[in-house]
């Protein structure tokens, strides 16, 4: 889902045909921001990236004529839209059908040409004749060449007015999220409870690298890549005391931010959304219960394992014999 960034940008990631008529969509991230009229998009979310790492493509909002739901032009491509910017048309993937909705209306909401607040001081008859004129605007262009092909673009930068043109940003949600450069393939294994990409931080460097993740009904482990075969590390849930949203997230300046912490070291993972958050809260807190049973604690599993055998045998010390205890119920022999 499209979110707002901590500078206020309505980021995400898509898939996007960066070769027009390929058929081939690559995981980009993508950042719309109005204050610079820009649409850029980059190989990961740049704060992932090492510094100075260059955008793989920008557009300028002034420059996309129309942003529409695709599914029908391109048949193929799941949850997919088109942005018109001159003589190219720009398809892309969104993951779901509210992923698409929420990205072409903001994306047209922020190509849309509009108008200052009209002053008082002026005629009241000039008021209303102006009003009905919502979103346009008299202004000088300026003609561009790109890629070959002439561009008339206005030389103001849009102004917010009050016909509903700006964009709500409070219905984003805040978020610096991490997916993966590309779609994780499903988990072959049936045992697998829940896989996919984190950003975790080292132990030692303290710096923050992408993981794939998978949790089963015993361990939840994490390697460097999905096709990797051996895993970099393994944690036995039952070595794992508790699973949370982390509370020094604020502090980290990282957001979507959970703790996996067992008696050795915490371990703090960033997931893709706060959705994606919760659900792996949810999932590895699961199969803890599944594995313990629900309210008990790795120093508590132990004991519970002794006292899971209902029957406690002891051989006496006058005839060698064996006598079973069974519960309350038990005969217990008289010496």
């Amino acid at each position: 889902m499209p979110y707002v960034d901590r500078q206020n940008r309505i980021c995400g990631f898509l898939d996007i045909e960066e070769n027009e008529n390929s058929g081939k969509f690559l995981r980009r991230y993508f950042i719309l921001d109005t204050r610079e009229d820009s649409f850029v998009w980059y190989m990961d979310n740049p704060q992932n990236l090492p510094s100075g790492s260059s955008r793989v493509g920008a557009i300028k909002l002034t420059y996309i004529s129309k942003v529409s739901d695709a599914t029908k032009l391109r048949p193929k491509a799941e949850f997919c839209f088109v942005m018109n910017a001159g003589m190219r048309k720009y398809f892309l993937q969104a993951n779901d059908q509210q992923d698409l909705v929420e990205w072409v209306n903001v994306l047209n909401k922020a190509i849309k040409i509009t108008v200052p607040k009209q002053s008082d001081s002026q005629p009241h008859s000039d008021n209303l004749s102006r009003q009905s004129e919502c979103g346009k605007k008299q202004v000088s262009y300026r003609t561009d060449i790109v890629g070959g092909v002439p561009i008339i673009t206005p030389t103001q930068k849009e102004e917010v007015n009050e016909c509903g043109e700006s964009i709500d940003r409070n219905n984003l949600k805040r978020s610096q999220s991490h997916l993966p450069y590309f779609t994780p393939k499903p988990p072959p294994d049936s045992a697998v409870i829940k896989a996919g990409y984190c950003v975790k931080q080292g132990a030692v460097m303290k710096n923050w690298k992408r993981r794939y993740f998978q949790l089963d009904e015993n361990t939840i482990g994490y390697f460097k890549s999905e096709l990797e075969k051996e895993p970099l590390r393994v944690i036995p849930l039952k070595e794992v005391h508790k699973v949370q949203e982390c509370k020094q997230s604020d502090i980290m300046m990282r957001d979507n931010l959970f703790e996996i912490v067992t008696s050795s070291r915490t371990f703090y993972v960033q997931a893709d959304s706060p959705e994606e958050m919760h659900s792996w809260i949810k999932a590895v807190s699961g199969a803890i219960v599944a594995q313990r049973g629900p309210g008990r604690s790795a120093s508590s599993m132990r004991q519970a394992r002794r006292l899971s055998n209902p029957c406690i045998q002891r051989y006496t010390s006058r005839t060698g014999e064996c006598s079973t205890y069974v519960g309350s119920h038990a005969n217990v022999p008289s010496y």
